[in-house]
Formats: structure tokens, sequence, C-alpha cells
């Protein structure tokens, strides 16, 4: 059992981590494409601030068939490369519609290499990868058997933000013909192409020794320390045995990132990922951050990892017990997922070799990096005279594994600030749910019934499903909601509809509660659809005279509120506050009554709307 004295604590720390977490969310700023650009976002840019056309060319028999894609970036606007490092801004990303006809045999490359900046007042220590003027992709390609050139279209497009003072997303669709192309050699992409393989390895090699210190591992080197301590004594076997486990670990995460650099070239992927990419998938940062979080909770006392020698707590003495293999095994793993984000000397040129090289290659170089990283630990495992500097166990380790955890709590932190807003609360609500769920773990004693400790974390893991599913699922009724304000309802109004307005704000509950279970339900909406009810969102998280003027329109000063305007009467909205059901919305609609049709002039019989591109 935990000692009253230590959940206390760990409750004190907890919430300071809770506070911290809130209010990165609360002042982070709005994005609109995932990551925040420099200078932050605008509205969809103008059309000629990115132009892209695209053309395929034959094989030869000194080139292969290519696809090329070129992009024209106005004067002083900038794009970024397809290879920008995750945590800044927003890499360019080009996505081909999958064929029958041709397939992509390798991934893009860039004909002129990016300029490199940093802005160390908005990403410290970031590269910043930009293009100016005009850029070309190119990859290589493989069309299927019979299939005419002459007549084959490629289609795809291309998404990114091009930037000034200010950033605009881009999205932009093309079309490829045959055509001439351009000649590219080997080396157009990267200077260590012309280097000797040998030469590459040992910068491999090196690069995987430095991750060791880039301050995403640091964090966690702690936790071998403690392995060091244990193994203090220990047979030269076994010490070099425990070591190899945790190697291992690290190159399993290698190779299978190796695999993801390659998927496209062994036909079990539409796309490589380079290194880190990973880290721009939301679901892989959720996970990353709810991993970081509990191992946080384990080395602060609330719970132990089921895995031998992975982590304790307790007095120094709780400490003592043997590193095992899986516990070995599974650090490798945790250590290198978490290097992945950084990029340290060496291994920038090393990644943008891999390009264009083949599988075997490309796993060669990730093994170097693996091995490199892991060698200070295979170095001790055989000489374990090396571990004579550690400390001997004592009072030190329950110290020292708790310091780790604080810096795990600031690497969750940190992780938490690099997702999308909108996913921060939903990341935030699930990281809770774990902790109540370790918290009931670490309750049990160890001497419990095998009934106690199933029902615990099927309980514990059920309560954080459950919690995550309502987080990050959304309703799947939502209503086709727009920004409120008086002209927008006015506007309404005079086109004959029946407008349904939500009041309502990020730190109001109930607001929260009416959205999920009154208002954005499946009756209703079918109801709005029916019916052709405009639904406008009065959002006042933010204060606003503006909706404080309408709400005292209607006779109220508080919300929440709903507010449904008939169409046959504009000037005798429907009020309905505070607490809501369901059926209270359903009977202010179906009272309301449906809007007028929409006049239906001969002109626009004869003439289809037109098609308006995508932003």
């Amino acid at each position: 059992m935990i000692s009253p004295a230590r959940t206390k604590q760990t409750l004190a720390l907890l919430l300071a981590f809770a506070s911290f977490a809130i209010c990165q969310a609360a002042n982070a700023q709005p994005d609109f494409v995932g990551q925040q650009g420099f200078g932050g976002f605008a509205s969809a840019p103008e059309p000629d601030l990115v132009q892209v056309r695209a053309e395929f060319t034959v094989a030869t028999q000194d080139q292969p068939a290519r696809l090329f894609v070129f992009a024209e970036v106005a004067d002083d606007w900038h794009i970024y490369s397809t290879t920008q490092p995750p945590g800044g801004p927003l890499k360019t990303q080009i996505q081909i519609d999958q064929q029958a006809q041709f397939r992509l045999s390798g991934p893009f490359q860039v004909v002129q290499p990016p300029v490199v900046h940093t802005y160390d007042e908005f990403w410290p220590n970031l590269p910043v990868e930009e293009h100016e003027g005009k850029v070309v992709w190119y990859a290589p390609i493989e069309l299927a058997e019979g299939v005419d050139p002459n007549r084959l279209t490629i289609t795809g497009k291309i998404l990114g933000q091009v930037c000034k003072e200010m950033c605009l997303p881009f999205t932009l669709e093309f079309m490829a013909s045959m055509g001439p192309g351009m000649a590219v050699t080997a080396g157009a992409t990267s200077t260590a192409a012309s280097q000797p393989l040998a030469l590459i390895v040992v910068f491999a090699l090196l690069g995987g020794l430095i991750l060791n210190l880039m301050p995403c591992v640091l964090p966690v080197i702690g936790l071998k320390i403690l392995g060091f301590v244990d193994q203090a004594g220990q047979s030269r076997g076994r010490v070099f045995a425990l070591n190899a486990y945790y190697a291992i670990g690290m190159l399993s995460v290698f190779l299978l990132l190796a695999t993801l650099a390659t998927s496209v070239q062994l036909g079990i992927g539409t796309e490589n990922l380079g290194w880190g990419e990973q880290f721009t998938f939301m679901w892989f940062k959720v996970a990353t951050t709810a991993l970081v979080f509990v191992m946080a909770l384990s080395f602060l006392g609330v719970w132990d990892i089921p895995i031998p020698g992975f982590a304790g707590r307790g007095k120094a003495s709780d400490l003592a017990a043997r590193e095992g293999a899986s516990g070995a095994f599974f650090k490798g793993i945790f250590t290198t997922i978490l290097a992945t984000p950084c990029s340290g000397p060496f291994l920038g040129p090393l990644f943008a070799y891999t390009i264009g090289q083949p599988p075997q290659v490309t796993y060669l170089i990730f093994a170097s990096i693996g091995l490199g990283m892991a060698s200070p630990y295979l170095l001790i495992g055989a000489f374990p005279r090396l571990i004579a500097f550690i400390p001997k166990p004592g009072a030190w380790m329950d110290t020292f594994k708790q310091l780790m955890g604080f810096l795990l709590l600031a690497t969750a932190v940190y992780l938490l600030s690099t997702i999308t807003n909108r996913y921060v609360v939903p990341t935030f609500a699930f990281l809770v749910a774990l902790w109540f769920g370790c918290w009931w773990i670490g309750r049990i004693p160890i001497t419990a019934s095998l009934t106690k400790k199933l029902t615990a974390w099927c309980g514990s893991s059920l309560v954080a499903a459950v919690v995550g599913f309502l987080a990050f699922v959304p309703s799947q009724h939502e209503l086709p909601w727009q920004p409120y304000s008086p002209e927008t309802l006015a506007d309404a109004q005079a086109r004959g509809k029946t407008v349904l307005v939500d009041f309502t704000a990020d730190w109001c509950l109930t607001c929260k509660l009416n959205l999920k279970m009154a208002i954005n339900t499946k009756k209703v909406k079918r109801l709005v659809e029916k019916n052709n009810v405009i639904t406008l969102i009065a959002d006042w998280t933010d204060r606003s005279d503006m909706i404080k003027q309408s709400l005292a329109q209607l006779d109220s000063v508080s919300i929440p509120l709903l507010a449904v305007y008939p169409a046959s009467q504009p000037g005798r909205p429907i009020v309905l506050r505070d607490l809501l059901f369901e059926s209270d919305v359903v009977a202010a609609l179906e009272k309301a009554g449906p809007s007028q049709p929409d006049e239906i002039t001969s002109d626009a019989i004869a003439a289809p709307p037109s098609l308006t591109p995508v932003p």
C-alpha cells in the first residue's frame, strides 16, 4: 500500500502537472492544418502564390521512368521541404492517386536542395528547410504491362503552407501526362551520395552514439543507470546478456523504422516514412505521451509496471530486484522511441543518403545507427568493471528514481505541447483516466488474489478505453454549424430560413452536456436536414460584446441558451434555457417548422453550379 504522505505528494505533483498542461492548451495558438507555421495561419492563399504542374517520362536505356512535380512559388514567399523535421512548420506533402496502370517504385526526391534556417525564437535548434522560386520533385515509376503512356494520366495533389509574413495552407491538385521531364543525376539530392558506403556506416555509428546525449533521450537514461546498479556484482555473462537485450530492443525499433522508410520499395505501403515522421501522426503522439506519463507515475510510486526490473517503487531496498531480460528489452525500445524526435550530428545527411537507395542499404544504415546508440551499453556489458563509477545501492536510488519521474513528467508536458490544439484536452482527459487506472492498480497489494488483480487491471483498462473513446471520437450526428453573427442571422431570416442558434462556451460544462446529449443527436440532425434549418453557434468562450448584446435581446444574461427562429415568425424566437433534453429541442424545431423553399430560376436550371477549387 502507498503511504498517506506519499499519496499526498503524488497528488500534489500531478495536480501541478495538470495545471501546467491546461494552461498550455489555453495559451496555444489556434491551428488549422495540424501544426503552427511561422507567423500563424490565415485564410486560403491566393491562386498565384503557388502554382503546380506535373508530367512523367518513360524509361530509357539510361534513365528509369519518372514522375516530375513542378512548383513555382511567388517572389518573396517560400514553402517548406518534404523532409522538414517535425515540431516546426508544416512540411510539404505530395500525394499520388493510386491507379492500376502504374506504381511508384521509390520516394520523391528534390532537385534543388532546400535552404536551411534556424529561428530560435520560434523553434529552438530546429532546422527549418525552405524552398523559394521554382522547385522540382521527382520519383521513379513503373508502368504496368501494356499501358500506353500517351493515354495515361497520373493525378495527385500537393499539400503544404506558403509563408511570408504569415503562413497560408494550400492543397493544389495536378494531372500529369507524358512530357520531356528534366535531366537529373544521382548526386542532385545529397552530398553524402558521393561518399563510400564504408564511410557512411562510420558516420552512422557516430551519429547513433551521439544520440545518447540528445535531450529527447536524457530523461530515460536514468532507467538504464538503475539497471547498472542492479548489475553490480553479478556475473560477467549475465551483465553482458542484459545489456545485449537492451541493445536488441534498440535495434528492433531502428529496423522497424528502416522498414517504414522502404515500405514503397518493399511493396507493403504507399508512402515511405522518414526519421521522426511517425510523430506527425496524431495517434502516435497521443500514445507516446500516454506511455511517458504512465512511466512517470510508476517512478513516482503510483503503480508498478509488471515487467521484471523495469521500474519499481518504495524504498531503496525495493529497487534491488534483479533486472529482467524483458525489462532490459523494453527499456531499449522505450529509449529509442523517445530518441526519434531528435536528429544529432551526422544523421541529417545520412537520412538523405538513404533516399533512392535499395532497401538493403537503408537497413544497413539504420542498423548502424542503432548499433552506435547501443555501443556504450554493449561496452559496459563486455567490461562490467566500468560499472564501478556508479555508487552502491542505497537510499539515493529512491530519490534518483523520483527525480527521473519529474523528468518524465516534463517530457510528457513537452509531448503534449506538440499535439494539435483541438486534441490537447481529449489527450489530457485520457491521461487522467490512465492516472486513475494506475492508481487503482497500485492500491492492490502484491499479496492480493489473482481475481482482485485481474479486476483492477480489467476495470482500469475499461475506464481508460471508455474515456479515450468519448474524448476522441467525434459525435456521429454533428450538425452543420456555422459561426454566429447578427448579420448572418438576419441574412438567413431574410431568405426565409428557420434558424437554430446555440449560445455556448468552452468553459460551460452544461453547454457541453447539452450539445452532446440533446443537440448533436440523430433525431435532431434528421429534423434539421428535413426542414433545411440553418444552425449557428454563438461561441462565448472569450469576451464578446456582440454575444452579450444578442443574449440581452433574448432577455438573458447567461448560458446555456438555445434559440430557434421560425421562418414564418422571424421576430418571435423559441428560447430554451439551462439543461436540455433531446425532446425539448425536437419539440422546438417542430413548432418552428421548416424553412421556406429556395427560389429556383430558369437561369439556375440552365447553368450548372461553378466548381470552386480546393484551397
